[in-house]
């Protein structure tokens, strides 16, 4: 496969290697986190393992699965609003065909979350009769969204057991890797459960360049740990070899051409405005996005139906995406002249891809059964 190649070929130059696997991404509150979390998993009734959506694979902590297969578990895939929805069954069905509890959710619906809290009860039945006090530990690599996650699970413990309401939350911060202290919740009475929270915990060597680029593309890893670039161009090479820009042609109703903005209309949006999911956008934010987003698929769309190469070959799929870098930068209307700017092209098609605007995708592939 061309992506495959590619990477070996430049894109792996980065922190990661197909030999060692080494990334320079494992903070000293890492390490300690990795010990409590061991220490703490004895104690657990039942682990709650949140993975994204997107990489229900790659976001899997390998150095804990001999902990946690060992234990009660559910494995959360979250995030599963920007997932592919075809594409999730198949995965619930693989992970179900080991005996092992899976359920997509998203961390910011209440109503998904309730689901996720009935499997738990249930999964907890037995225990229940035992145990005066239960404990449910929430697991998962950076930014999988486990702080989201113990807030909505704390706010539905608050509606039902209002003397709780003032316990302190989670804090969830704007870069992986925030939450460094295991915090308690208690989240019902007769008998007690409590949540644990747990810091996001990466291993410390990466098994394999793709895998850490898939990490870094979800936001799991630093973007300046690797890359901004090297994260796009990522991007770029599983879209093109998966022929997504052909399927946009027939998403995209709206035609990109003759698309005209006002040049004071452009600069009071941005990009940004994507990235806090609390902000609310107003009409003409809204639209102004959807028109770059129309943009950006259609140049896509065009820059792979008149490509004479062959994604498949390395060499073919690196001149592409040099081509799509500049055809990215006058769909997202970059000065040309602007210094950095690949590095801003790099930055507002992650934001696109990141926020779902691009559409949901699943990256890992189904192992076969």
């Amino acid at each position: 496969m061309g992506v495959k190649k590619l990477l070996n070929k430049g894109l792996g130059e980065m922190g990661f290697n197909a030999g060692g696997g080494v990334i320079n991404w494992f903070p000293g509150h890492m390490a300690a986190a990795s010990r409590a979390i061991r220490n703490r998993l004895k104690q657990a009734d039942l682990v709650l393992e949140v993975r994204d959506a997107r990489i229900p694979l790659s976001s899997a902590n390998q150095d804990l699965q001999s902990h946690l297969s060992a234990k009660r578990r559910v494995i959360a895939l979250n995030k599963k609003d920007l997932a592919n929805p075809n594409i999730m069954p198949k995965w619930v069905r693989h992970f179900e065909s080991f005996q092992q509890d899976c359920i997509p959710i998203n961390a910011h619906s209440k109503t998904s979350v309730k689901k996720l809290l009935e499997v738990v009860e249930f999964k907890l039945k037995e225990a229940i009769l035992k145990e005066p006090t239960l404990l449910v530990m929430v697991v998962g690599v950076p930014n999988v969204g486990k702080s989201a996650l113990i807030n909505s699970i704390h706010q539905i413990a608050s509606s039902y057991f209002p003397v709780q309401g003032k316990n302190k939350r989670a804090t969830v911060g704007p870069l992986p890797g925030v939450t460094q202290d295991i915090a308690g919740f208690k989240i019902a009475h007769q008998p007690s459960i409590y949540v644990l929270d747990t810091p996001g915990v990466l291993v410390p060597s990466i098994p394999d360049i793709e895998t850490g680029l898939k990490l870094a593309l979800a936001g799991s890893v630093k973007d300046s740990v690797v890359g901004e670039e090297r994260i796009a161009q990522y991007l770029l090479a599983v879209l093109n070899t998966r022929r997504t820009p052909f399927h946009w042609k027939h998403w995209n109703n709206r035609r990109a051409e003759g698309i005209q903005y006002d040049v004071a209309e452009t600069v009071e949006h941005s990009l940004k405005d994507l990235r806090s999911r609390r902000k609310t956008l107003d009409k003409s934010s809204v639209r102004y996005i959807e028109d770059i987003v129309a943009e950006v698929q259609h140049a896509l769309y065009l820059s792979v139906s008149e490509f004479n190469g062959n994604v498949e070959d390395e060499n073919d799929l690196e001149c592409l995406i040099e081509q799509q870098f500049e055809t990215l930068q006058k769909a997202l209307k970059i000065p040309h002249k602007a210094s950095e700017a690949r590095l801003m092209v790099s930055k507002k098609f992650l934001t696109l891809f990141r926020t779902g605007k691009l559409g949901p995708f699943i990256l890992d592939d189904v192992p076969d059964s």
